[in-house]
């Protein structure tokens, strides 16, 4: 039965000691966690499908039942849960101990997948060769460093996305949202790529992917083995590569404009669904200072600009320039995409730009005059595109961006940083979203501020560092780019402040009730003046 809360202080209950279901919890996932550290010193499981299944049911068991004890006896309802309080989640020594395991974890993979038990010339040992038998069993090839990678990731977004149902289950939308993660990373990132997999043969071959990945975030969609492999496959390889296409042109400013970025982000995303279950108990860490959003603009539109570029310079590198032979030569391609950027640019300039900030009006000016005149110098020159060869700048964008970035900080540096680091300040996908959310999309969050206390759960617990509370005060609507539409803003908010919602384009971003303080008499005063 819940027990009532008597304690009316906003930080919650001081942390007490583990309780008996929580101890048994943490005992049963340690276990499944101590099989797997074993294989990776080279002990040699007799039955190694029976004890992976021990160890990823001893994990997904003991995350699941420590949650059961954290939950059952609490009135449903957000709780802070006396986080400030914890080492674990107030970057303590064990959130220090917790971020620099993560990250070395990360760096072996990447980096030296060898010491994992990687052999690519013979049988794997180690941890990789746990995931044999399993990575048999669904494209019947042996593990890779990828497979063991992938099958972590879907068991602790499953796991913590448990914890977070039963965390949030006052909240319908939050509980619809994370089965939403739940079933995409299962069936489009993991299942289908590895039965795609099974489908190759030595006469057909087709990249296997996680198929929701979209460029940008998919950044190497367009290299030239891909396009080949694509083409070569058929039918169905045309269709995904024009999937592909389509899903950057059409599906995705669509779905963003009836309903913001938050249908990828917060519902379809895997980067965004473990940040939401696994990295939950760090959403507060998010840096909220007005130089954090600064910075993140600048950082994550930058990379957005560099993805661009190295995408053209390897797209370029690969086209022909026999204009009798190929409808899309180099200098068809160079031009179009110059002439696309162009017209967008002008189009938000005509139609948009009140809505930028001064910032974002000069860095957009900055980095387009630069594209176009390295676009111009390369044609008037022959000189290499973009000053470096399409090879440089695909390495260094793989090893920056999505190899230390998006791996090694995004994930790693969750205990210390807080859960959406990478979405914040490294995510093409979530910069143009959120360009798209910003300037287009009917997507708001409204705010009453009539009813707003101030009590500052909104702003603790946004994982994209924004002030919400500071929205909420003066009865503006919250119309973000970075804002990933998660909805725990609303849902921790105890006096129903905050609310998602789809309307009209008109009045969403300079609404006058910021100055009237929502009294609608005044509103329709001042409307007809």
């Amino acid at each position: 039965m819940d027990t009532i809360q008597r304690n009316m202080s906003l930080t919650g209950e001081p942390p007490k000691a583990l309780n008996v279901l929580q101890k048994l919890g943490t005992l049963i996932g340690m276990f499944g966690l101590t099989i797997i550290l074993m294989a990776g010193f080279n002990i040699d499981f007799p039955n190694k499908a029976l004890w992976l299944t021990i160890a990823l049911g001893s994990i997904l068991s003991g995350v699941v039942l420590f949650s059961l004890g954290a939950y059952r006896n609490k009135i449903a309802g957000i709780k802070n849960d006396g986080v400030w309080f914890k080492s674990i989640s107030n970057r303590g020594y064990l959130a220090w101990l917790m971020g620099i395991a993560l990250t070395l974890f990360y760096i072996v993979l990447y980096f030296y997948p060898a010491y994992l038990g990687l052999n690519e010339n013979g049988a794997n040992t180690g941890i990789i060769a746990l995931f044999d038998p399993l990575s048999m069993f669904l494209s019947g090839n042996p593990a890779s460093e990828w497979f063991v990678y992938g099958t972590l990731y879907t068991i602790a977004i499953f796991a913590f996305g448990i914890k977070f149902i039963w965390k949030y289950r006052n909240n319908r939308h939050e509980k619809i949202r994370t089965v939403s993660v739940m079933f995409f990373q299962l069936s489009f990132a993991f299942l289908i790529p590895e039965f795609m997999a099974r489908l190759n043969s030595e006469t057909f071959s087709l990249p296997y992917y996680d198929l929701k990945n979209i460029w940008p975030l998919n950044y190497y969609n367009f290299e030239q083995y891909r396009v080949d492999s694509f083409i070569s496959a058929g039918d169905i390889g045309l269709a995904l590569l024009i999937f592909g296409v389509v899903s950057i042109f059409v599906i995705t400013p669509i779905l963003t404009y009836k309903y913001g970025k938050r249908w990828y982000c917060s519902w379809v995303c895997g980067c965004g669904g473990l940040a939401e279950t696994a990295g939950d108990p760090f959403r507060h860490l998010s840096d909220k200072r007005m130089v954090a959003w600064k910075i993140e603009r600048w950082v994550v539109h930058s990379v957005l600009v560099f993805v661009v570029v190295m995408t053209t310079a390897v797209i370029h590198s690969y086209l022909g320039d026999d204009a009798t032979k190929y409808w899309l030569t180099r200098d068809v391609f160079l031009i179009s995409v110059a002439v696309f950027l162009t017209v967008l640019f002008a189009a938000i300039w005509i139609f948009k730009r009140e809505q930028l900030k001064k910032d974002a009006r000069y860095g957009a000016i900055g980095y387009l005059t630069i594209i176009l005149l390295l676009t111009a110098l390369h044609f008037s020159s022959g000189k290499t595109l973009f000053l470096f060869e399409a090879e440089t700048l695909r390495s260094t964008y793989g090893f920056l961006i999505g190899a230390i970035f998006s791996g090694v900080i995004g994930t790693g540096f969750y205990p210390i940083f807080g859960s959406r680091v990478w979405c914040r300040y490294g995510c093409p996908m979530a910069a143009i979203l959120g360009l798209q959310q910003r300037l287009f999309s009917r997507f708001r969050i409204t705010t009453n501020g009539g009813q707003c206390i101030s009590c500052g759960n909104c702003s603790t617990y946004c994982e994209m560092g924004i002030d919400v509370r500071a929205y909420a005060q003066k009865g503006e609507n919250i119309v973000r780019a970075s804002c990933v539409g998660c909805g725990i803003c609303s849902a921790v908010c105890p006096r129903g402040v905050l609310k998602l919602e789809n309307g009209p384009l008109e009045g969403r971003i300079d609404s006058n009730e910021i100055l009237l303080g929502n009294d609608p008499n005044l509103l329709q005063l001042i409307n007809r003046n």
